[in-house]
């Protein structure tokens, strides 16, 4: 984990899950913190070390990796925690997420681990889009659904902390069928990202860039790439689980955990919704099972 300072405000801590951080002098405002105790504990020293307060938290998004480490701050610091609508939900009650991967059922043992359910922490705050103040800090909060329902980024200083709004090239290739949970609203968001005016911004996942948006249109680009080869292979009428099975050995992803086949088949999904929502294919529920198959020219 590497300490960087942007600007005179804005830092950022880079690892596996970068950790935002921002501070006027008297607010000290986390963005996101790892994926558990250990991740936010260095980020905890490296701000003790340079006197650097912290009064704040907002979390981007409630998927684990994000916000693992926030139970850990909450029992040792006095922090106003903030998230949006919806996320703070899952973020209080953790188990909805295996639960929703799940489709609902009751999870098996197996999926109740730190990747999909983080430790219980509290929300004081819901954020909704618009401009607002974190303690003594003026925010703009970005909605920007697609890779979480109700995701959202903030720009603060001159700098986009970004979430998985987006990823760096290097995350898109190294996941193949990157993590979403609609295609249509995915792009939406990125397309919105790309009208946002500020000195750089940080995703989730990658290192800051000044030039951002030409990251965020590679993203654009790979997801439309992925919509057209889902487009080309549902020439013929095809259940979901056999979409999902086609895309991932497509793209030669392993799938050896039960967590992550659902993770994919969550995936490979939003791209048939992203589908649906343009009218490229049609949907129907035949002989017990969903199918989808590209509506004929």
């Amino acid at each position: 984990m590497t300490f960087h300072q942007i600007n005179e405000h804005c830092f950022y801590y880079n690892s596996a899950v970068n950790i935002g951080y921002v501070t006027d002098g008297l607010t000290g405002l986390l963005i996101d913190t790892g994926i558990d105790r250990s991740a936010v504990k260095k980020v905890e020293k490296e701000l003790q070390n340079l006197g650097l307060p912290l009064t704040h938290l907002f979390i981007t998004h409630a998927h684990a990796d994000h916000y693992g480490g926030a139970a850990y701050l909450q029992k040792n610091y006095n922090l106003h925690t903030c998230a949006p609508p919806l996320e703070a939900a899952i973020l209080e009650n953790p188990s909805l997420e295996p639960l929703y991967l799940f489709g609902g059922n009751d999870p098996l043992p197996e999926l109740h681990n730190k990747f999909l359910e983080a430790p219980a922490m509290q929300v004081d705050e819901i954020i909704k889009e618009g401009e607002l103040s974190i303690g003594t800090i003026p925010v703009r909060a970005i909605s920007t659904p697609g890779h979480s329902c109700q995701q959202m980024c903030l720009l603060i200083y001159e700098t986009l902390y970004a979430g998985d709004a987006y990823f760096s090239t290097e995350q898109l290739h190294k996941h193949k069928v990157p993590y979403i949970t609609d295609a249509s609203q995915t792009i939406e968001s990125l397309n919105k990202l790309l009208q946002v005016s500020c000195s750089g911004a940080i995703p989730g996942h990658g290192t800051y860039e000044e030039n951002f948006q030409d990251t965020v249109q590679a993203n654009i680009e790979y997801h439309e790439q992925l919509l057209m080869w889902l487009e080309e292979v549902l020439k013929k009428e095809m259940t979901q689980e056999e979409v999902v099975r086609e895309m991932c050995r497509g793209f030669e992803v392993r799938t050896p955990q039960l967590s992550q086949w659902l993770l994919y088949r969550t995936a490979v999904t939003a791209y048939l919704i992203g589908l649906i929502k343009r009218e490229k294919i049609t949907h129907d529920v035949s002989d017990f099972a969903w199918t989808f198959q590209r509506v004929r020219s």
